[in-house]
């Protein structure tokens, strides 16, 4: 992969770009591929997943058996070399000392940034989405429609390879024939769960996931994504001949060295590099956006982690994706004359509006799942079956007493055991030597998690500001968290739980254990690792940040293209909708630059 220190970049760019996860990625591979030459900074280290990935090696060969520690916390082979929780050097405070007002600001230092370890599920916004206030009174409408999306999604899932059915359920949108990829067979569990849950009238179907069923049709799709761009369709080919499908090996949270998933490093970095108009300089922190008298932007001030300098790269137009409680980190340090409380803040909106997902679990042990026959079930790294939200209805109607929804994501087959115990201490208890090898057979693989999924509403307790005295490791204020979720949010966390019960129960099987959560049943703030908002668009700069383009009010050059523009957070996972909006945002800037107007 090219990289470029800041001694050998260019004197100037038409375009710096902060962060090479999904909205970066999509970014970079949009404009290079339109010609524009362009900057990617990323905070974190090179990484190059064909030659670092554990996709082959047993939990037992793992220090710890692989189990989480403080600096791996989903296990030793997680494919976050760097981040988390807590970052060495670069801390983040909380206004209050109560957990449930707490955030949790997952961080990944790496190339790829979050695209490297996230879940891949990749669910579109569906119409009553983009429009939530005119449903129900509650929160924002976004300043675009279902319909201004619709043809990126089906971009994005082209080339990115997404698998699942069409299901023709409300507000839970179908592809066009022809553009998913073959959904994996269910696994067992997933099954019995989907015959069960019908019962009382939960209905399971396949996911959508990024990962390759099948290889990608280099062919055709290229022709289909760039019709009269010949260049454009051989770089995209090539890049699509270059990722294999997926053979089941291991979790996909480990990366992929073969490309069958998703991560910006293996699907969108490749092409935009293949343009030669790309260079990447890794282990540069950004500290601030710089503007000139005009208040337009004219590049980033950074630093190099690798010497701790300073350092100046200049650019005609500046995106920033790198995640929305950084973005706003980024934008609230760089103040100005012309912006004394921050960039593009003139409504005083930068940082406000945070949200996450809703997320609440539980677990549940099943008799019928018991002694089944040793079998490959891993599959593809992640869920094959979900149910989306089925409510919508009853939801209007005001008989949930919450305003939006949840969908369920299971969790459970015979996966490669860690560090941890295979057998809870109730079933265990007694048991020694070969009586406790039976009893693990016995059990093991007959448990299953169900997990909520859902919508917050954004409020005006969560946001996001600067310390006033807290500054990281190269003196830069940090961010502080404040948090809050509302009794919509407690109260579908309720209705999740009882849903929950009543599957189990439906299954034969028996409540073992939920969460574990914070106060009113929920998990922490930013726990689910789907931080959205902070530079809200919307249809005027005194209510929002961006305009419809994730292009900010304040300053015509500056865009964000990462979650922080979502004026709202659907139940349905944001990193698809990053990216079909960063291709939007994109192929705009390259109208725009083409007629002088950037």
């Amino acid at each position: 992969m090219p990289i470029v220190t800041p001694a050998t970049a260019k004197k100037i760019y038409d375009v710096v770009i902060i962060g090479s996860g999904a909205g970066g990625g999509q970014m970079a591979m949009t404009l290079t591929i339109g010609g524009l030459k362009c900057a990617m900074l990323e905070a974190g280290r090179a990484y190059e997943p064909l030659s670092e990935t554990a996709m082959f090696q047993r939990n037992d060969q793992a220090p710890l058996l692989a189990t989480a520690t403080p600096d791996k916390h989903f296990g030793f082979f997680d494919s976050t070399v760097d981040g988390g929780w807590e970052v060495p050097g670069e801390p983040y405070t909380q206004a209050s000392n109560k957990p449930e007002e707490q955030f949790w600001w997952w961080r990944a230092r790496m190339m790829g940034g979050r695209t490297n370890h996230w879940g891949r599920i990749s669910l579109r916004n569906g119409p009553y989405d983009f429009k939530p206030k005119t449903r129900d009174g509650l929160g924002f409408d976004w300043p675009i429609s279902y319909e201004d999306v619709e043809p990126y999604y089906t971009k994005v899932e082209k080339f990115i390879g997404v698998y699942g059915t069409n299901e023709d359920m409300e507000n839970t949108p179908n592809s066009p024939e022809g553009v998913l990829l073959p959904a994996p067979k269910a696994r067992a569990n997933e099954l019995y769960a989907q015959k069960h849950a019908k019962k009382i009238g939960v209905p399971i179907v396949p996911i959508h996931r990024a990962v390759l069923t099948k290889r990608l049709d280099a062919d055709k799709i290229p022709a289909e994504l760039y019709p009269n761009d010949p260049a454009a369709q051989n770089i995209l080919a090539n890049a699509m001949r270059a990722r294999l499908a997926c053979f089941w090996a291991t979790p996909c949270g480990r990366g992929c060295s073969t490309g069958a998933n998703y991560q910006s490093t293996t699907v969108h970095l490749p092409p935009a590099l293949a343009t030669g108009n790309l260079d990447i300089i890794p282990n540069a922190h950004a500290r601030e956006v710089l503007v000139d008298d005009q208040g337009k932007a004219t590049g980033v001030l950074f630093i190099d982690k690798t010497t701790g300098k300073e350092e100046r790269i200049l650019a005609k137009l500046v995106i920033i994706a790198a995640s929305s409680g950084e973005t706003v980190r980024i934008m609230l340090n760089s103040k100005s004359a012309r912006f004394p409380n921050g960039l593009a803040n003139n409504s005083g909106l930068v940082g406000k509006y945070i949200m996450d997902t809703v997320g609440t679990t539980v677990r549940g042990q099943i008799p019928m799942l018991e002694n089944i026959p040793p079998h490959n079930e891993d599959g593809a790294g992640g869920s094959h079956m979900y149910s989306p939200w089925w409510l919508y209805k009853e939801q209007l109607a005001g008989k949930l007493g919450f305003a939006r929804g949840y969908h369920i994501e299971m969790g459970g087959t015979r996966s490669m055991p860690g560090g941890s115990n295979p057998l809870p201490d109730d079933l265990s208890a007694g048991a020694y030597g070969s009586k406790f090898k039976s009893e693990a057979r016995r059990y093991y693989g007959s448990f299953m998690g169900l997990s909520c999924r859902g919508e917050m509403i954004p409020n005006e307790k969560s946001f996001a500001e600067i310390d006033p005295t807290v500054k990281d490791k190269w003196g830069i204020p940090v961010v502080r968290w404040h948090w809050h979720w509302s009794e919509h949010e407690t109260r579908m966390a309720d209705h999740a739980e009882k849903t929950f019960a009543d599957i189990i129960n439906a299954m034969g099987g028996t409540v073992t254990r939920s969460g574990p959560k914070v106060g009113n049943d929920l998990e922490p703030g930013g726990k689910i690792i789907h931080e959205v908002g902070g530079a809200i668009m919307g249809a005027d700069a005194k209510s929002s940040v961006c305009n419809q383009w994730n292009q900010t009010w304040d300053v015509a050059n500056l865009f964000l293209v990462d979650g922080s523009p979502f004026p709202s957070n659907a139940d349905k996972n944001p990193t698809l909708t990053i990216m079909a909006l960063a291709w939007r945002t994109g192929d705009y800037i390259l109208e725009q630059t083409r007629k002088g107007n950037l």
